[in-house]
């Protein structure tokens, strides 16, 4: 398989911000994307924008740069995210907007709009046409699939289920609609709470396939009815349905590049990674702490390929880190399935050439 090329700028979370907005606003440049971009394209910017309380997110102000290009080319870009499977501040568009914009993602600060890309509740959502293995088809945020070219913002960390958060993972299961999360998360269907269940009947009434039943005052799931759509965790107010989690951390990181595999394959040449290896802490950012760095902040990665950009990210925290798996040391996960899934599927190249740029 060919080598792909990444990108990389030395950087440091304790530098200006608009020293990082210029480094962020150079690794973009490399990737190329900026001139497939034409006037009358919509431009998703994915990225997370942290749970509240969570300190490791990416900051808004080190994307002006990469926005202020993108703008030259384009004024339909957005910042973007799809609302979560679990209860929280970003399982609605109105509580994960005002979140953002806590965060500092406020269109004075960036100069970009931020859209949900799931919708209110998390219904507006398409496929992205083709079968990746398990994967029959890859159920995917409206607002994403409506777009004609995807940049993909990652803060790399350690994953509680996949080992490693980053490029592929936001990319598949990040752009994954509430249905296209429980696809990836869950090898059964949700089940009802007895003691939350209030037996209203609202998760009836938006049910597709008819699996939701009433019995004793509360409802039921037919699992052989049930399609594992989703509708009736977003209508639940609730809480009373559920997901119950796959702990099966391979196939969860196989489904999770799958995924990946046909999100990249529907933006073709249109579609490129930041991978940011700035306080790369043990858990993702949707933990609602601050949590201390696993390394020495390492710089910006760039790459039209998502299984490249991730493996030397990887490369460079261990080498960091005096060889040490900090990733598997904080969860006793084989992260690599999901590179060589990716790889496999013809995502990308787990070899690649490090291409360090000079800092503007």
């Amino acid at each position: 398989m060919a080598r792909s090329l990444v990108f990389f700028l030395r950087a440091s979370a304790d530098e200006p911000a608009d020293v990082l907005s210029g480094k962020a606003r150079a690794a973009y440049l490399a990737l190329g994307l900026q001139g497939r971009l034409t006037a009358d394209d919509f431009i998703a910017l994915k990225i997370h924008f942290g749970e509240k309380g969570n300190t490791g997110f990416i900051r808004s102000a080190w994307l002006r740069g990469p926005a202020e290009e993108i703008q030259k080319k384009t004024m339909r870009a957005f910042l973007t995210d799809s609302n979560t499977l679990y209860v929280g501040e970003r399982s609605n568009s109105v509580d994960h907007i005002r979140l953002a914009w806590s965060h500092g993602f406020r269109p004075e600060i960036v100069g970009l709009p931020v859209i949900i890309a799931d919708g209110l509740v998390g219904r507006d959502k398409g496929e992205a046409e083709g079968r990746a293995g398990r994967v029959k088809s890859a159920k995917i945020a409206g607002a994403i699939l409506a777009s004609d070219a995807l940049l993909v913002l990652t803060h790399v960390t350690g994953h509680v289920q996949t080992g490693i958060g980053a490029a592929i993972k936001n990319l598949g299961m990040g752009c994954a609609s509430r249905a296209g999360k429980l696809d990836q998360h869950s090898v059964v269907h949700p089940r009802v709470s007895p003691k939350r269940c209030r037996d209203c009947g609202l998760c009836l009434e938006y049910c597709p396939a008819g699996a939701i039943l009433r019995a004793e005052g509360r409802v039921l799931i037919d699992g052989k009815t049930c399609l594992g759509c989703g509708e009736c965790m977003v209508a639940c107010k609730y809480g009373a349905i559920k997901v119950a989690w796959d702990d099966d951390t391979r196939r969860i990181q196989e489904k999770v590049a799958e995924y990946a595999f046909l999100v990249k394959r529907h933006f073709g040449a249109k579609a490129g990674c930041l991978n940011f290896l700035l306080k790369v802490t043990k858990d993702c950012d949707c933990m609602a702490k601050d949590q201390p760095r696993l390394v020495e902040d390492i710089g910006i990665l760039a790459s039209d390929d998502p299984v490249a950009v991730d493996q030397a990210s990887a490369d460079l925290v261990l080498q960091k880190s005096g060889g040490r798996d900090v990733f598997r040391a904080g969860y006793d996960i084989d992260w690599s399935v999901q590179l060589s899934r990716g790889q496999a599927l013809g995502l990308g190249s787990r070899a690649y050439d490090l291409v360090e740029l000079k800092s503007p």
